[in-house]
């Protein structure tokens, strides 16, 4: 009898090893098990652009990591380097305009179109110029920042048209680059510019004003609210493969761009990409910033852009537009949160 209660006993502290044996090894397994891998996004990002704003608020707040996405960045020096990385493949998610986008579609791209940004440049002007309206320049110095068929300056001039005014043969225009104009105008070398948002902060820190905002003479031709003139823009079978991490994408961005527009800490955070910039500057890019979140219906942001797209074509012609006639079907990205 003793002897078989010895061999049971034996029998289960063998049990009882082999048993934690196997909890050991499990936990050992679970140690070198691979992680659970985020999921890839690959996103252009200009380093001087508000985007990367955004890109170093979310990973300084931890966003990508909560939203399990692996955001990467792709470094591009300008947007024809952004869409050559999209057409390549290097990059999936690129900002440009739904203008881009909607000819590309014509051409039979399947490219498509998030909102991203409504903020939009004004026509602004030195106090000492004496301008105080748009007619005031008739026979002056204009510039205009971009080109001839630069978006916000074909509005302007269908808009003037309305009244009489042909902008373009009753100024001296001058075309050229937002930061070279920018600082023709600070130099006082033109009557008035007609800018990007960002250069008309920095000229409103140096006491400019504005005669016209081009998100009035959006309202003014039709739009019935403000327009995001760019957005995300990626492959619609893109689209199609990744909508759960696109949702989350645009979740956090819409996070990073409410913490830019109203957390101290997060601002600072912009601020430091921002070195050579005055405290008057910071502070109107802030506010513009701000007032560019989108935050209306993609129904009526594609309603907006159908309106616009003709006023375009009119002024802009086939050389803006290619053959279209209207908005591209599909333009607008539907599946984001």
């Amino acid at each position: 009898m003793v002897s078989l209660m010895v061999r049971l006993q034996g029998q289960a502290s063998r049990w009882l090893q082999g048993l934690r044996l196997a909890a050991f090894v499990s936990a050992a397994l679970l140690l070198v098990a691979p992680a659970h891998a985020s999921e890839r996004l690959r996103i252009a990002v200009q380093k001087t652009g508000t985007l990367a704003w955004e890109i170093g608020v979310i990973r300084a707040r931890g966003l990508d990591i909560e939203a399990d996405l692996d955001l990467q960045v792709v470094d591009v020096a300008s947007l024809d380097a952004a869409i050559i990385a999209l057409r390549s493949g290097a990059a999936d998610i690129i900002v440009t305009d739904w203008l881009w986008v909607s000819r590309e579609r014509s051409l039979g791209a399947n490219f498509v179109f998030y909102p991203y940004s409504s903020a939009i440049g004004a026509v602004v002007t030195d106090p000492a110029k004496g301008v105080t309206g748009l007619r005031e320049l008739i026979g002056r110095k204009l510039a205009v920042a971009g080109g001839p068929l630069d978006k916000s300056w074909l509005l302007l001039q269908a808009w003037t048209r309305r009244s009489g005014l042909d902008l373009r043969r009753a100024t001296n225009v001058v075309y050229g680059a937002p930061p070279l104009l920018a600082e023709k105008a600070a130099q006082g070398e033109v009557d008035a510019a007609l800018e990007y948002w960002n250069f008309c902060a920095d000229l409103e820190a140096r006491g400019f004003t504005r005669l016209i905002e081009i998100a009035d003479v959006e309202k003014e031709l039709g739009a019935s609210g403000p327009v995001a003139a760019i957005g995300y823009v990626f492959d619609g079978s893109f689209a199609e493969k990744h909508r759960e991490a696109l949702s989350r994408f645009f979740a956090v961005a819409r996070q990073a761009k409410q913490l830019i527009a109203t957390s101290p800490e997060a601002w600072q955070v912009v601020a430091k990409q921002l070195p050579s910039k005055s405290a008057e500057a910071l502070a109107a890019y802030q506010k513009y910033y701000a007032r560019g979140i989108p935050d209306r219906a993609i129904a009526d942001e594609e309603a907006d852009a159908r309106r616009l797209f003709k006023v375009l074509a009119e002024i802009g012609g086939s050389e803006l537009v290619g053959s279209a006639n209207a908005l591209a079907p599909g333009t607008y990205y539907k599946g984001g949160s």
